[in-house]
């Protein structure tokens, strides 16, 4: 069974959609990318899942739980970690108080082992604490208690890239030894560098749904053309060409036809130079969202700021 399982799920505030409709299934044992700029609808799919807020329509299955049936959701949060973009700290506690608050309620049995890896000044009050030791302590706290399934918001917030690569090769770990990961980011690199599938979330509505290489490859090359004579676009551009952009003798494009096409059609061209490669995520998820920044802040999706 997959670790969750989404249908048609709906979420409405009045006139605003904040999820419509999603639906798509994690597999235990994989670490889901969740994508979409902040306002896109990630945190209320979250939060759904988790059964703080409830869904206007459709339901979803985590860990085999229905999230509409309190009682059997509230049981299965047992063997559930998560790492919430505001982590919502008691600000008085030290971070040792703050494990121990958590270990009463879920248990610790990977506590120290963690503390090995993500090292937040257990001593000192989380008041004190910059937002990178707030980050670790909240990693910590999510998967001291050996969860199956760990639902992540934005959790690489505030690491420096050190503890960033961290994160990154423990999770890979987690993954291989049965853990599910679900992964809600906005920072495309790291969705394309450890995650396996991506869903691609844009105003509440899930656009894609993908493994990574599939998702790369089906959008095409990008190719670096630079000729010896300025381009002539008319007879340049082909319909398999997007996003093109041309300047004097040199033409950059995604090209989405066939490659021996592409070939027979530029050795029309005196090339002084090319380069062909495979396009990275933030290009993939431009043609979703068109001259969007996915770093930038769309605002709250719902009354309680999710995103």
């Amino acid at each position: 069974m997959p670790a969750i399982q989404i249908a048609d799920l709906t979420k409405r505030y009045g006139d605003i959609t904040a999820n419509d409709g999603v639906t798509f299934d994690v597999e235990s044992g994989e670490i889901f990318g969740y994508l979409g700029p902040n306002g896109a609808g990630k945190t209320t799919t979250i939060r759904l899942l988790l059964g703080l807020i409830n869904p206007t329509s459709g339901t979803a299955n985590v860990l085999g739980a229905d999230i509409r049936d309190r009682r059997a959701l509230t049981a299965t949060k047992a063997d559930v970690g998560y790492l919430p973009d505001d982590l919502g700290f008691e600000e008085r506690l030290t971070g040792r108080q703050a494990l121990e608050y958590f270990a009463r309620m879920r248990g610790d049995e990977r506590r120290d082992e963690l503390l090995e890896l993500f090292n937040p000044p257990l001593d000192r009050r989380i008041e004190t604490y910059s937002h990178g030791n707030k980050r670790m302590l909240g990693i910590v706290q999510a998967f001291m208690h050996d969860p199956d399934l760990v639902i992540m918001d934005e959790p690489t917030a505030g690491l420096d890239p050190l503890k960033q690569d961290r994160l990154y090769a423990f999770l890979e770990e987690e993954a291989g030894t049965g853990t599910t990961v679900f992964f809600s980011s906005h920072v495309l690199s790291e969705v394309q560098r450890i995650c396996d599938r991506v869903g691609i979330i844009r105003e509440g509505a899930l656009v894609a749904l993908e493994d990574i290489d599939v998702l790369l490859t089906q959008s095409g090359k990008d190719v670096w053309v630079h000729l010896a004579e300025p381009v002539d676009e008319e007879r340049f551009v082909t319909p398999a060409m997007i996003d093109v952009e041309i300047v004097d003798r040199t033409a950059r494009f995604t090209y989405t036809g066939e490659y021996n096409a592409l070939l027979a059609h530029l050795v029309q061209f005196d090339i002084e130079n090319i380069e062909i490669g495979d396009p990275q995520l933030d290009d993939i998820f431009k043609h979703y969202y068109g001259d969007d920044d996915p770093a930038e802040d769309h605002g709250d999706d719902g009354p309680a700021g999710e995103r």
